[in-house]
């Protein structure tokens, strides 16, 4: 999974280069407006290991607001799984605040938190939070009637039990909606260096940005889309190892 997923930003970031080569030298344009080949590479050879570095900072933002809005939407969609007055209240409140963008929040968030660490951490929990809270409410609402059903006639069931069941049926659904929400996360954190921060990948496509430099900016993307593909990688090995984990030999869920 990882390589496949490396490999295929490879494809998608090489079709976007020759399109834009095509666009050059169809149009004739000049190497400050698209850059060529040669000067791309000779911008990757002077900046690539700095914007390594850079991604790597905006990465460690990004995993922890990742693992923040994990626990946030494991913790409400547990509780917001049946169909009371809490569950429905969260799941309404869910939706309506998932259709607010989150971005148009940034400014405040800065003006209020400063520049800093936590104003990049809040914006990326905020921005995965609640496409992850409403998938998690939307498998856990969902009962896996053939098997619990077993564990309610012979008086087994216990909550813990009922969300290891629905988690452990539809894995590979959370690991795919997990490892999309790395990409969320890593979009907020890079908008939010982008619009305030002094540090990481966004605040150097900001600079390059205000110097008009595309082949700066084409060398931050694929940095971006290296180390992306590479935590989205692990993300999924993982999910499938704790898929074989958690399946007792004897057929029973794991407690």
């Amino acid at each position: 999974m990882l390589f496949r997923r490396i490999y295929q930003f490879l494809i998608v970031y090489c079709i976007g280069v020759v399109g834009l080569l095509t666009v050059k030298y169809a149009a004739g344009l000049s190497n400050y407006v698209i850059p060529g080949l040669a000067v791309i590479f000779d911008t990757a050879h002077r900046m690539l290991g700095s914007y390594f570095f850079d991604v790597l900072n905006t990465l460690s933002v990004t995993v922890l607001g990742q693992m923040i809005s994990i626990f946030m939407a494991f913790f409400v969609g547990i509780i917001g799984r049946k169909s009371s007055w809490a569950g429905s209240f969260i799941k309404v409140m869910a939706y309506n605040i998932q259709a607010y963008p989150i971005v148009a929040l940034a400014p405040i968030i800065f003006i209020l938190l400063g520049d800093g660490f936590l104003s990049r951490l809040l914006i990326a929990s905020m921005i995965c939070y609640f496409p992850l809270l409403l998938s998690v409410l939307g498998i856990m609402a969902s009962p896996i009637k053939d098997i619990e059903h077993f564990y309610i006639a012979t008086g087994r069931m216990r909550w813990q039990l009922e969300v290891k069941i629905r988690a452990f049926e539809n894995l590979n659904k959370l690991t795919t909606v997990i490892s999309g929400s790395a990409t969320l996360a890593m979009a907020g954190t890079i908008v939010a260096e982008f619009i305030a921060a002094d540090q990481g990948i966004g605040y150097s496509i900001r600079i390059a940005l205000y110097q008009s430099d595309l082949a700066c900016i084409l060398v931050a993307l694929f940095s971006i889309g290296i180390i992306i593909s590479v935590y989205q990688g692990i993300l999924e090995t993982v999910g499938e190892q704790m898929k074989t984990k958690w399946f007792a030999p004897k057929g029973e869920y794991l407690l």
